[in-house]
């Protein structure tokens, strides 16, 4: 028996790395700002440190504005993994004959973002595969018209050998050409 359908979800920003990242940035800005702060009222608040020698001008201005800019981007990535911001689903369908790329955005009127594309648009697919400092694999759907569309966000990273078996499996699903890109960054 054939497989008539398949989909692939993908994981958005509620993922380990933004949320770690989120944690740190809140507890850096935090620090960063208690201590400009502390430095400003002549008070410590900081338990882990001494910010008795701190001047507030200019040291506890540039603490307090690093800080803040710290907290402004922690909050950011809270709202930006609340929303669930790059997920959604890749759906292959072969009654259709039609490839589906759904994503969440962010909140308004356009939120959800639905691309659609007929398999006989499709010319081939190609698997770039980077390797050095920063690896990173993806496939992408090549179509006739020669625009390439990423089928996993940037920071959804699989090793090479399951992307390769990913891309086989739907280079025989849509029955066309598969193409391996392998890039060696060198620093």
């Amino acid at each position: 028996m054939a497989i008539t359908f398949l989909k692939q979800g993908i994981i958005g920003a509620r993922n380990f790395k933004t949320i770690s990242i989120m944690i740190v940035l809140f507890l850096g800005g935090l620090g960063f700002f208690l201590a400009g702060l502390s430095s400003y009222f002549h008070v410590n608040l900081l338990l882990v440190s001494n910010t008795e020698n701190i001047l507030f001008i200019p040291q506890g201005i540039v603490l307090l504005f690093y800080g803040t800019g710290g907290l402004v981007l922690a909050f950011f990535l809270l709202f930006y993994i609340y929303w669930d911001v790059g997920s959604g689903y890749n759906e292959f369908s072969e009654e259709d004959k039609t490839l589906r790329i759904i994503r969440r955005g962010f909140p308004g009127k356009n939120r959800n973002l639905f691309l659609s594309y007929d398999f006989n648009n499709i010319k081939i697919l190609k698997l770039i595969i980077k390797q050095g400092l920063n690896p990173r694999s993806n496939i992408l759907v090549v179509l006739k018209d020669k625009r390439e569309i990423p089928l996993f966000p940037p920071q959804f990273y699989l090793n090479p050998s399951e992307m390769e078996k990913k891309a086989i499996e739907l280079s025989n699903f849509l029955k066309v050409g598969l193409e391996t890109l392998k890039i060696q960054e060198n620093f």
